[in-house]
């Protein structure tokens, strides 16, 4: 289904409801992914009673793809929208990558409104970018770089960071996966939005969060350090931080069951 977010934009929303009085878990993406990261979450949760909603981001996958809306807080103002037009409550709220810093904002930004909890998988938490409050981000000139890379070439940016994004060698097909579900959005979003993720942080969002909330984070991640998941669980009144020893940034694949598991059991609890 489409959920128009603003005048003359409009995302894609999947909506996997396997019946009465299940529990709702909504999903948001990474960059430069889709709502498609996630099947191997969505060919096993909702047989256990979970109904399983997922967007994608404005300039991904099947949404709309303007020249403008990239900035976090009108991403999470995306979110907002959905969650109002779908009148969904007491959900659990997924964020993954760059849609776990947006998923934070959400709640911030929206005092939590719908959610009754958060799980935060590999999140670009508290910052993508090295500063005072978050030493273990990369530092500026190297996110610079990887923006201009995406503007001279993207398919070689796309499959340096499929390299990056696994633990383990999961094989080329799954490498060309990566790069190809990258192709599906507009580089121009990419690049925006990773634009954003450099020059923004969800620092003083963290203590705004006031639902229980789980932060799963690969140890091996080369992306956003683990040690900034425990920075995060710090600053996040009452979270619970979750290691995934055999993750790199893509836990959600990387170690799919363990996540399942995980999310089941934090959404039941």
């Amino acid at each position: 289904m489409y959920i128009e977010v603003e005048k003359g934009v409009r995302v894609f929303v999947q909506d996997l409801n396997p019946g009465p009085n299940s529990k709702t878990i909504f999903f948001v993406h990474g960059w430069p992914l889709n709502h498609t990261m996630y099947e191997y979450q969505f060919n096993v949760l909702p047989q256990f009673g979970f109904r399983c909603i997922s967007m994608d981001i404005r300039g991904n996958g099947q949404s709309d793809k303007p020249w403008g809306g990239y900035t976090y807080d009108r991403l999470a103002d995306d979110i907002a929208v959905v969650l109002n037009a779908l009148k969904l409550e007491n959900i659990t709220l997924v964020g993954f990558s760059v849609g776990g810093a947006l998923t934070i904002r959400y709640m911030s930004r929206y005092k939590g409104r719908h959610v009754s909890k958060l799980a935060l998988i590999d999140a670009v938490s508290p910052s993508f970018v090295k500063n005072a409050q978050s030493p273990y981000g990369i530092p500026k000139e190297q996110a610079e770089a990887l923006i201009k890379q995406m503007y001279v070439n993207l398919p070689k940016f796309l499959s340096d960071i499929s390299v990056m994004f696994f633990n383990r060698n999961k094989g080329a097909e799954m490498l060309n996966w990566f790069i190809n579900v990258g192709y599906q959005s507009a580089s121009y979003a990419l690049i925006k939005i990773l634009q954003a993720a450099s020059t923004e942080d969800v620092v003083n969002d963290l203590s705004q969060i006031h639902v229980p909330t789980a932060i799963l984070h690969g140890v091996h991640d080369q992306l956003i350090p683990y040690q900034s998941a425990q920075l995060t669980q710090q600053r996040i009144k009452g979270s619970q931080l979750f290691p995934l020893t055999n993750s790199g940034h893509g836990a959600p694949i990387d170690q799919s069951d363990e996540v399942n598991k995980l999310l089941m059991q934090f959404a039941n609890s």
